[in-house]
């Protein structure tokens, strides 16, 4: 047998015995049971058709008076302070350029979202209106520019502030990293999806190793909150026999996806329906 089939077939031998281990998660930590059991509205339970934008104080109003939890993106702004908004880019939601990252606290009030009179949240609103109700949340960290570590402190150090059941999840492996080295009683979740069908993704290398969750060793998360179209990865799939991880599905459309999730033993982020039951 040639050296470079020999040299191949042991370096295939050893991804082999290493891909376990880089999918290894945690299922040690004792809150996850508070957050079970609940629905959680994608971005507040928003519908446009009626006035109430994704991510607005209305949608999470509404998602409370259902009893349900919600799921939101949290950015770090110009002076240090959070808001709740999904993109960087603010033309989709705000009709206007820039980026968010950009704003201050006190810019907020002035931009409006899809066409209505609702404005960009400050993250403490939503804190409280979730504290009140004593419901929980999925609270996505959206990095921008590097700003993983000063994000994820911020976050913490603001939902310190709050008597409020939460996780935290992120595309970027870096938050959980930060997570599990400062604050490892936080439950944290690692966002996945088949990147390659992401219109400016990452990069072809780097799309492979996190949509195939080979992060995982490092940041050991807590549950995996993956894509529901993509939820037959195989990654997703030796997570859950190896690790028995938790796993969140995003985002489920309507009633049936929504039971089968549930049937799966996943946690769900719904959008575009009202759960009946």
């Amino acid at each position: 047998m040639k050296k470079s089939v020999k040299f191949g077939l042991a370096a295939a031998a050893v991804a082999a015995a290493a891909y376990p281990a880089l999918l290894a998660c945690r299922r040690k930590n004792g809150t996850w049971p508070l957050l079970e059991g609940w629905r959680y509205a994608h971005r507040g339970l928003h519908d446009a058709a009626q006035g109430i934008p994704e991510n607005s104080m209305t949608a999470f109003r509404r998602a409370v008076e259902h009893g349900f939890g919600a799921e939101l993106d949290v950015h770090l702004l110009a002076d240090g302070s959070l808001a709740v908004f999904h993109d960087s880019d603010l033309q989709r939601m705000t009709g206007r350029e820039g980026k968010i990252e950009d704003l201050t606290a006190a810019d907020l009030a002035a931009y409006r979202l899809d066409g209505t009179e609702e404005t960009i949240p400050a993250f403490a609103e939503v804190l409280a209106l979730f504290e009140a109700a004593k419901l929980p949340l999925i609270v996505e960290l959206k990095c921008a520019r590097g700003n993983h570590h000063e994000l994820t402190r911020a976050a913490v150090e603001l939902l310190d502030q709050y008597n409020i059941d939460y996780c935290m999840e992120s595309f970027d492996p870096r938050v959980l990293f930060w997570l599990k080295k400062n604050r490892p009683e936080i439950v944290r979740g690692q966002l996945a999806c088949h990147y390659e069908q992401v219109e400016g993704g990452p990069r072809p290398l780097l799309g492979h190793c996190l949509q195939n969750l080979l992060g995982n060793g490092a940041t050991q998360p807590d549950f995996i909150a993956y894509c529901w179209e993509d939820r037959g990865n195989l990654s997703l799939r030796l997570c859950k026999k190896l690790y028995n991880v938790h796993t969140v599905y995003w985002t489920v459309r309507s009633e049936e996806e929504m039971l089968q999730a549930e049937r799966d033993g996943a946690q769900v982020i719904f959008e575009g329906f009202t759960p009946r039951a």
